[in-house]
């Protein structure tokens, strides 16, 4: 599972693969240690930094000789987009790259994973708009100042690590307070979402072997497992409820309702619906567990999927996760894909 301070994160992602993506981006150990805020400092008159490229490509970012990072955080729109305009609280998916202004690599989107296969879709964020600390590739104070931008665009953060980061600057990544910082950002997709939000339909009938799940009055569905059934050593996979949106595709951010629950004992161990509602991740570049990639890659927007994930598709490859010898069941509704 990826944890978060706030435990906003879906419990299908894995410690182990989390592990891999910061070390895919280059991020510093612990750049980033807590939440902290933002403020309304945006201009692009204090912007020294210089950022050339167009959007969808990595961009070359230079810094002057003696620039001199502004103390709060100073945002510059480099090319506007044609597409819908982030608010606050809407679901992205973003590229970005950072480094500070002496040129150390902050981590980039544009980095492939190791191993990764060649024309494999790449790992980007997929967040909620939000000026609480969700995830560590982005401080929130870059992650807020996509609202306003439009999808198709790019735009530039720098100032201070102390401007940008605050409180949540760890001491041992080695960046100090006043050493200067910059993200550009490509804002890919953006989608307004209900939280409520579930998939609709007359859901089939469990097949052999498969556990009975109802889900109803917008809480964690109930998951039934078989009495008697071993539980089974490979994927196995239901469409429980058929939807008429669109395909998943590897690279896409999956918006979802979920619960899971453990086969052994039938507990539920997390459910979206504890912790808010539809919530999103990208599909199929290794951010979520391997049962998750598997079966979701291919479904289509409004779909209900029952997912049995052995351990060595679940959380098998850590072996010290609480859920490690576990095999997991899921119900996962498809609300939407940014």
């Amino acid at each position: 599972m990826l944890n978060s301070p706030g435990g906003r994160f879906p419990r299908p992602f894995a410690t182990h693969t989390r592990r891999a993506v910061a070390a895919a981006l280059a991020v510093p150990v612990l750049l980033l240690t807590a939440a902290c805020g933002s403020d309304d400092g945006k201009t692009s008159d204090e912007a020294v930094v210089k950022v050339t490229g167009k959007p969808g490509a990595k961009p070359t970012i230079s810094v002057p000789k003696d620039a001199k990072p502004a103390d709060k955080a100073v945002t510059k729109t480099l090319v506007e987009g044609k597409g819908a305009v982030v608010n606050k609280g809407d679901l992205v998916r973003l590229d970005f790259s950072a480094q500070t202004m002496k040129g150390q690599n902050l981590g980039s989107s544009w980095t492939p994973q190791p191993g990764a296969k060649p024309g494999a879709a790449r790992t980007q964020v997929v967040t909620e708009v939000t000026d609480q600390m969700t995830q560590q590739m982005l401080p929130p104070k870059v992650l807020t100042a996509a609202a306003g931008q439009k999808v198709g665009g790019r735009f530039e953060v720098e100032g201070t690590a102390k401007a940008l980061i605050g409180e949540g600057l760890n001491p041992q990544s080695g960046i100090k307070p006043e050493d200067g910082l910059v993200w550009v950002v490509d804002v890919v997709g953006a989608k307004k979402v209900d939280k409520k939000a579930k998939a609709e339909g007359t859901q089939a009938a469990p097949e052999d072997g498969m556990p009975e799940a109802k889900a109803e009055d917008d809480k964690a569905a109930t998951i039934t497992i078989p009495k008697g059934e071993k539980a089974p050593t490979d994927l196995k996979q239901q469409v429980l409820i058929q939807g008429k949106g669109p395909e998943v595709k590897a690279g896409d951010g999956l918006i979802a309702q979920y619960t899971g629950v453990k086969w052994e004992d039938g507990k539920k161990f997390d459910s979206s619906w504890d912790h808010g509602g539809a919530t999103a991740f990208q599909i199929g570049t290794g951010q979520v567990v391997q049962g998750w990639d598997q079966a979701l890659v291919g479904k289509h927007v409004g779909d209900r999927v029952e997912i049995v994930i052995p351990p060595k598709l679940g959380y098998g490859a850590s072996p010290q996760h609480e859920l490690a010898k576990n095999t997991l069941v899921f119900v996962v509704d498809i609300v939407g894909t940014v």
